[in-house]
């Protein structure tokens, strides 16, 4: 009879416990203000443009070219980091990103259409990288896995809360006031928050391993064939996204109720939100690489009802399932990301990362909008582009697997002879 008693189970990861630990409350919440421009900034530019006598057509196109700008432009800031930290990336481009948008209202008086455009891909262009920062961080602020864990699926989570309320306070400030108001409001809530991030010690002090620190048998080149993969099947969810923007304006239109063009990406948004609340509570014996291929499986499984063309209410249900499983799909895919990374480069994959995602969307709404007069075709487009997501998961899965080595064998963003600690 053994007289050793059996060892304590591990404390259950709450998110009291999470947002209890040093500078997560503040990193998360100054990310997710200076982020809040991303939801704010495209609406606000279409309500400028057609205000001030623009076309919606000009507007969407402004509003468009924003968007692009700011995700081709992610890898570059995240190189930046790489090399010299973050606070100075994070406060010049946030400058430069506010005082664009405040300098926006201008250009029609002094400067028409090409100096709108100008300020505005300008704007998008400086946007700063704090989603790729953020997730930088986390290893430094968090060394504890489960807490890291629950932190990533909250933090993805809720970013879906930026489209809820971004646009909603947009809509309010341009109603009460006038669309300059809500561009300066705008630019003043990214400021601010990019310098509550910027200013917290962890990101003040951050600085990338250096190369020649690299485990060995580490990749160096960031373009490793599972990271591409990776990336290409991302493009595919964010292809459903961007197509189910576009079929929920298709859905309002049919049923002529105006307000479905926004619940209906409310609703994914929320299921977004709850899926990350309860994945980061859950202790997962599962491989990242099995959840990834399972969160994309259920994915897909959750676009199908849409094909079948139901009414308001059922949309709205469905439309929250595949929400649900968007967060485990991407959180997975970062923690993929960061096993397969070389050391040093992290911030630069994660914004990859983005853009993968974003240029996806970008695909999605083109087509889907080009498709809007066949309700059918519009319907499937998400489910299409979650099918590619998951087939091309499916090829790489022996590719990705080598991640879950990686992160067996603690390769899993462990900062080395703590240089990434903060005291």
């Amino acid at each position: 009879m053994s007289l050793t008693a059996p060892p304590a189970p591990a404390p259950r990861v709450t998110y009291g416990a999470v947002l209890g630990s040093p500078y997560v409350a503040r990193l998360l919440g100054g990310t997710l203000v200076g982020r809040l421009p991303n939801g704010m900034a495209p609406v606000a530019i279409v309500l400028w443009a057609t205000t001030s006598g623009g076309s919606i057509a000009f507007g969407g196109l402004l509003s468009a070219l924003y968007g692009l700008s700011s995700a081709l432009a992610q890898p570059v800031k995240g190189r930046l980091m790489d090399r010299h930290g973050q606070m100075a990336v994070h406060l010049p481009a946030s400058l430069l990103n506010s005082a664009l948008l405040v300098a926006l209202p201008l250009a029609g008086p002094y400067g028409g259409p090409g100096l709108a455009t100008g300020i505005v891909v300008a704007g998008g262009l400086t946007t700063p990288a704090l989603e790729a920062g953020l997730r930088a961080l986390w290893p430094s602020v968090l060394p504890d896995h489960r807490l890291r864990h629950a932190a990533l699926a909250l933090d993805t989570g809720t970013q879906g809360l930026l489209y809820i309320a971004g646009p909603l306070l947009v809509a309010a400030l341009a109603s009460a006031y006038n669309p300059a108001v809500a561009l300066a409001v705008t630019a003043a809530l990214g400021l601010f928050g990019t310098t509550v991030v910027a200013f917290a010690a962890p990101s003040r002090r951050w600085r990338p391993t250096p190369s020649a620190q690299a485990p060995a048998g580490m990749p160096r080149r960031l373009a490793s064939p599972g990271l591409l993969l990776l990336f290409a099947s991302l493009a595919g969810i964010g292809f459903a996204i961007g197509a189910m923007n576009v079929w929920a304006i298709t859905m309002a239109k049919h049923h002529e109720q105006e307000l479905l063009s926004g619940i209906l990406p409310a609703a994914f948004s929320t299921g977004s939100f709850l899926g990350g609340l309860l994945y980061g509570r859950r202790r997962w014996r599962s491989t990242t690489t099995d959840r990834l291929i399972g969160g994309g499986t259920f994915f897909l499984a959750g676009w199908l009802p849409l094909v079948a063309l139901p009414g308001p209410y059922a949309a709205t249900a469905a439309v929250a399932v595949p929400g649900v499983f968007l967060t485990v799909v991407v959180a997975c895919a970062y923690v993929t990301t960061d096993a397969l990374t070389p050391v040093g480069r992290t911030s630069e994959a994660y914004a990859w990362l983005i853009l993968s995602i974003g240029a996806g969307q970008s695909m999605g709404t083109a087509l889907a909008g080009r498709l809007s007069e066949q309700p059918l075709a519009t319907a499937a487009l998400p489910a299409a582009g979650a099918a590619f997501a998951l087939v091309v998961l499916l090829a790489a899965r022996r590719r990705l697997g080598a991640a879950d080595c990686q992160v067996r064998r603690g390769r899993h963003r462990r900062p080395p002879g703590g240089r990434h600690k903060t005291p």
